[in-house]
């Protein structure tokens, strides 16, 4: 069920800042001044349709910015059976949002610039969930989000097309936001960007790129995924992806079908892509048909390989992850504590490294159920191993890194959830009654404690981005200090030294075409 999106009144004392295209006139809230649904790019449709993106023409007069921008065409939300409300329409899918305490050149206030997940096929920067007031006003810094193409028209290999379209999305909103924060008073010398999940997985595979070398000087990845494409797996997924649509992965022919359409045809092969299990191998059982694709263009190596050669050791780097992430996935399906023996072993041989994985693994955990099995590895192959790897890929290349985990559990759901996937974004943006908030937080008001730590997230976020130190120290492979943050946080050494060991040497190489 949807409710219309009521149109916001007008302000017409509201700040009003010149952009590069020309005004806008933004509205004055809880003390912040907030610009919503700015462009920062042509709309992708048309002759542009599939292109990377293009710089957005000058407009006259002043332009309203108190909505936000249409979300890019995506698959329906993980968090179903809620009134939300209904999107905008329109094709301007590519426009920046912006919280900040005061307009103007003379403030060169730190800016973060967050970038939303949702295994690259759905989101959009606009999300209640995201909503950056609070961290805005706390910080008292310039909070940014956007949106950039997330499924079909984002990510699938489509001959004719760039690669990583929605990757090259995100570079185009840094370029704006390096041209044009300074007249809303941030310093473009002191960009943070942050993300989480799909979010996180971006910001890794910028600090990979060339392209965006020099846009961003701080980087905060929550919960990074493992999962990168190789080049080949990529085009057999894409092609797959077209004839769900009857057609071929080509410009000329998926340009003719609506973009609002096109996505059915990511949820019609998600929901059977187990069956190719014989060809995509680990990527077969995630039912996401996307990733960033490592083309050696765009992407031109895993984040892994470039950091460790030191590709971004000028870039500070916050990184970490939750103890419990795959225990959402497997509540969300309705299987948390329902995995059999079969289920467990199946997960194992699929995902622990090495020939003796599985084996390895019960030995590492004697006495776990199933369920704890299968959960386990499963977090460890998509988030917990690969965000750790990034931090040490990062020390490696001569960079410096921060490690943290969360270990704090969820509330909702008599507290089953754990420290579950996505149990940041609400802690860190404050925004129980939202999106995963409303899960993961019961829709109840959130405790003293939760609180305290949703403010000790947000103190130490916004202290990096102002300083590139959150408060603990930094990573190191001799005593490995992590920022454990539950209801007391506290620093230890990483608390998953089990599986660090099952996992030492094994390489995150992108994922083959079997």
């Amino acid at each position: 069920m949807t409710t219309s999106t009521p149109r916001p009144p007008a302000d017409p004392a509201g700040p009003v800042v010149r952009t590069a295209s020309g005004a806008v006139r933004g509205r004055h809230e809880q003390g912040l001044s907030v610009f919503r649904g700015i462009p920062f790019a042509e709309p992708p449709v048309g002759e542009a349709r599939f292109a990377a993106p293009r710089p957005r023409r000058a407009w006259d007069g002043v332009r309203e910015a108190y909505a936000f921008g249409p979300p890019p065409p995506q698959e329906p939300g993980f968090v179903q059976g809620r009134t939300v409300p209904a999107a905008p329409a329109g094709d301007d899918w590519l426009t920046v949002n912006i919280w900040t305490p005061e307009p103007g050149p003379a403030a060169r206030r730190p800016v973060m610039v967050w970038i939303y997940g949702g295994a690259y096929r759905l989101g959009h920067g606009g999300s209640p969930g995201y909503d950056a007031s609070r961290l805005a006003h706390d910080g008292d810094l310039v909070v940014v989000t956007f949106n950039y193409r997330v499924g079909m028209e984002g990510f699938a290999h489509i001959e004719g097309a760039p690669a990583n379209r929605g990757l090259l999305d995100q570079v185009a909103a840094l370029e704006w936001v390096r041209d044009n924060i300074t007249a809303f008073g941030g310093d473009p010398g002191q960009v943070t960007v942050f993300g989480e999940s799909a979010g996180a997985g971006s910001v890794a595979a910028l600090l990979a790129m060339d392209r965006a070398a020099g846009l961003f000087h701080r980087a905060i990845a929550q919960s990074v995924p493992g999962t990168y494409f190789s080049d080949a797996l990529a085009r057999d997924i894409g092609t797959a992806l077209a004839a769900e649509a009857g057609l071929r992965p080509t410009v000329a022919e998926l340009s003719a079908v609506d973009p609002a359409k096109l996505t059915a045809v990511g949820q019609s092969l998600g929901a059977r892509m187990i069956q190719y299990a014989d060809r995509w191998g680990q990527a077969a059982p995630t039912a996401t048909p996307y990733a960033p694709v490592v083309d050696g263009d765009v992407l031109p190596v895993t984040p892994w390989q470039a950091l460790a050669a030191g590709a971004a050791r000028d870039v500070d780097l916050l990184t970490g992850h939750n103890r419990d992430e795959f225990r959402l996935f497997l509540a969300l399906a309705g299987r948390l504590g329902r995995i059999t023996e079969e289920q467990a072993t199946a997960a194992l041989r699929m995902y622990a490294p090495g020939p003796d994985g599985e084996r390895a693994y019960r030995a590492a955990f004697p006495g776990a159920s199933a369920s704890d099995l299968c959960e386990r590895v499963q977090t460890d192959w998509l988030f917990a191993m690969p965000t750790l790897r990034l931090a040490e890929a990062q020390t490696a290349g001569g960079g410096r890194a921060h490690l943290y985990e969360l270990t704090w559990p969820a509330p909702g759901e008599n507290g089953a959830l754990g420290a579950c996937h996505g149990l940041d974004i609400p802690l860190l943006f404050g925004t129980f009654e939202a999106d995963l908030g409303l899960l993961l937080f019961a829709g109840a008001e959130p405790t003293d404690e939760a609180r305290r730590l949703s403010a000790a997230f947000r103190a130490a976020w916004t202290a990096f981005a102002r300083t590139g130190d959150p408060g603990w120290p930094a990573y190191d492979t001799g005593t490995r200090p992590v920022r454990v943050l539950d209801a007391e946080p506290t620093v230890a050494p990483y608390p998953e030294e089990v599986s660090r060991r099952l996992w030492d040497g094994h390489d995150f190489a992108p994922l083959p075409l079997l």
